[in-house]
């Protein structure tokens, strides 16, 4: 029943027994890689700096087919696999639960120079040891097993992914430690609370992987906790698969560089703490009567603790939220938003540390984090926040872009006149503020006015999306932002979201019209102006799907053609006024190339970092600030270097948006969390192969700001 349920098993188990084969004639094991590969009509992945890998490991193998790519390449992979190795089992076809690497960071061991003598021997040595314990479980089996691990476990380029690449060859045996299963794991909901509180060292979220010993102890006790019957997952793969399902298939990997949080924080009642937070460069949290946060394993904990010591008649389940979330889900890099009330934001800054407790306060605003604060004022919102200390707003992408619009050079007035009577805006507002030639402009726009659909692609940090919006409003010569409307695409973005579709009430389902459809509703009307629609991260939607029928009427010959919608017997079609810009990143590898389809209903300009325009040149003069200056050099160099490496390229050079401060911002500390919290990481996840290139250039970048 559960090969049956979970058929990828029978298939990965059964790859692992063939590949045991070639551990002492690994020569024939990379041709025959190669050849399959070759076959299959795909691109051999890097496995080595000149290309074709001198040696591999069994975990790389698997690697191969098991990181972030399309469904559909992994499975002509492994029928590929299949078909070279005579496998019997199966080729799976549904791939859902099963954990996959960073498709950048799939090698189990550092190219050559850049890993020790003996590394992919101990991998090798290691996976035979595994698939022997798991056949027979003995003492001496243990004890070869943890030799192994141990020994592979120091190695440079081992981390929790040994223990991903041990579940998929014995998948009913070992346990896959990666951040979501961990996080699984370490909540009370999903496993006993002696479990959690006996293995939570091992497991939580900065935990270094455990040795062998405790791994197979962890392993042993989650197979008790299975056979209690307590839970309804009672192997591996279930619970793996509850842990996938949880965070609906989301891609998951510990060396990623983590996703940015927005979180709204109020600083006390009355925003009293304020002044000091801003002065320290910190956050403060109250509820400091509980103690250290970190000795907590669940909200449910926190919650009981602060009933027990402030015996009010409350549930207090908001405040244990926000005392968790600042002490687990918080990470350095997120950004805040500080409020006054519901309806005033006074600051913002980047968090620059994980959690704190501070046990000398007396203030009860014992549990801290430090931010690099970037702003301060007073800015009125038309929505009001929430009431609580601390939300993660991320979700909420409009009011998270509100927000960001307020720290924009030369956003919007928020005085209420100034909102009803847009500001002008010319050619020559765009061009003092976007780093681009006139000449480059006046081409952007001929060409979105003829095509109606333009993309821009380029490097992160060129300011795709800040261009999209003024261009728009260049085009409409006033920053009238209810003609401009930005939604972000992502892979769960449905039709249903975009045109209409049904959505459940409490007497059932209703008809609900989705945002592009109200957009285009609303430039029907006002047929005498031009609206702009632009989708932010186009490529990492499912255009077709979320398009539908409209797919055609995109086209500028096809404008105010009508065509049955797919919900209802209305005929619709999209007014020749609407524009639509996509922005998509060029360095975004893991995302598969737009439908050819869509791509001849687009016009796809490319917009280069703007380090070499007069206007960025003048604006760098205008801060007169020699760190400033040498970081730039720096980074130009750094960007010939990205420019002229054969497997990045252009498409992943460095954008200067990452500089665009406010004059009075560019300070020590702005530079510093620049080069720390945004390049250094970036540079990682490109040269992940190439520490010693990561090296350099980190020093270079930290040189340049010394």
């Amino acid at each position: 029943m559960e090969a049956g349920h979970y058929e990828w098993t029978a298939f990965y188990a059964e790859l692992a027994d063939k590949l045991l084969n070639f551990k002492s004639d690994r020569a024939e094991l990379v041709q025959r890689i190669c050849r399959i590969f070759e076959k299959i009509k795909m691109k051999l992945p890097k496995l080595e700096k000149g290309g074709i890998p001198i040696d591999i490991d069994p975990f790389t193998v698997f690697g191969l087919f098991n990181k972030g790519i399309k469904d559909e390449n992994r499975i002509h992979i492994m029928k590929g696999i299949a078909e070279a190795f005579d496998i019997s089992a199966e080729v799976p076809q549904s791939l859902s639960g099963i954990p996959v690497l960073n498709h950048m960071n799939a090698a189990f061991y550092g190219f050559a120079g850049d890993r020790e003598a003996n590394d992919i021997d101990h991998l090798w040595q290691l996976f035979e040891s595994a698939l022997k314990l798991a056949e027979n479980a003995s003492d001496d089996h243990r004890k070869a097993f943890c030799e192994a691990f141990n020994t592979a476990l120091s190695q440079r380029y081992i981390k929790w992914n040994i223990t991903m690449g041990l579940y998929w060859i014995r998948p009913y045996f070992y346990v896959n430690l990666d951040s979501r299963n961990r996080k699984f794991l370490y909540n009370i909901e999903h496993m006993p609370a002696d479990f959690v509180a006996r293995y939570q060292p091992y497991i939580k979220t900065y935990a270094k992987v455990p040795s062998a010993e405790h791994y197979l102890n962890i392993i042993d006790a989650c197979k008790a906790v299975f056979e209690s019957g307590q839970y309804p997952y009672t192997t591996f793969p279930e619970l793996s698969n509850a842990a996938w399902v949880e965070t609906q298939g989301k891609p998951e990997n510990d060396d990623e560089i983590p996703t940015v949080h927005y979180w709204t924080y109020a600083p006390g009642q009355k925003a009293e703490k304020w002044d000091e937070c801003y002065q320290k460069g910190i956050m403060l949290l109250g509820w400091g009567e509980i103690g250290d946060l970190n000795a907590f394993t669940s909200k449910s904990a926190m919650r009981k603790q602060m009933q027990e010591i402030y015996q009010e008649d409350t549930s207090y389940k908001n405040s244990a939220h926000a005392t968790w979330q600042f002490a687990r889900e918080m990470k350095p890099g997120d950004v805040i938003f500080v409020k006054n009330g519901m309806s005033e934001i006074i600051g913002r800054g980047i968090v620059t540390s994980d959690y704190e407790y501070d046990a000398d306060r007396t203030d009860h605003f014992n549990h801290l984090r430090h931010v690099n604060w970037t702003d301060r004022g007073s800015w009125m919102l038309q929505e009001r926040t929430a009431m609580k200390t601390l939300t993660d707003i991320t979700p909420y992408n409009g009011f998270v872009q509100q927000l960001k619009e307020i720290f924009e050079s030369d956003a919007l007035d928020e005085d209420d006149d100034q909102a009803v009577n847009y500001p002008l805006y010319t050619e020559d507002d765009f061009l003092s503020e976007v780093y681009m030639s006139e000449e480059k402009y006046q081409n952007i726009v001929r060409l979105l006015r003829y095509k109606k659909n333009i993309i821009l692609e380029g490097a992160p940090g060129v300011g795709k999306t800040f261009i999209a919006k003024r261009l728009a409003y260049s085009m409409m010569g006033v920053k009238d932002v209810d003609r401009v409307l930005m939604v972000q695409f992502h892979q769960s973005y449905t039709y249903e979201d975009f045109i209409m579709g049904f959505r459940p009430t409490e007497g059932g389902f209703e008809l609900k019209k989705g945002v592009f459809y109200n957009f285009c509703k609303k430039a029907e009307i006002d047929s005498d102006n031009d609206y702009f629609f632009i989708i932010d991260e186009i490529n990492r939607g499912n255009l077709s799907k979320i398009f539908g029928e409209l797919f055609m009427l995109i086209e500028n010959d096809k404008r105010e053609h009508k065509i049955q919608m797919l919900y209802s017997d209305e005929k619709f079609a999209i007014p020749k006024r609407v524009h639509i810009i996509g922005t998509m990143n060029t360095a975004d590898r893991s995302l598969a190339m737009l439908d050819y389809a869509l791509r001849r209903r687009f016009a796809f300009i490319e917009i280069e970092p703007g380090f070499n325009t007069e206007g960025f040149k003048t604006y760098q003069e205008s801060l007169n600030n020699e760190k400033f200056d040498r970081l730039i050099a720096c980074v130009v160099d750094l960007n010939e270097v990205i420019a002229d490496d054969d497997s990045l390229g252009k498409g992943f050079c460095i954008g200067h948006s990452y500089f665009c401060l406010k004059p009075e911002m560019v300070n020590d500390k702005a530079l510093f969390s620049i080069v720390e919290y945004e390049l250094i990481p970036l540079l990682k996840e490109y040269w992940f192969d190439e520490a010693s290139k990561v090296k350099e250039w980190s020093d270079n970048l930290r040189s340049a700001i010394q």
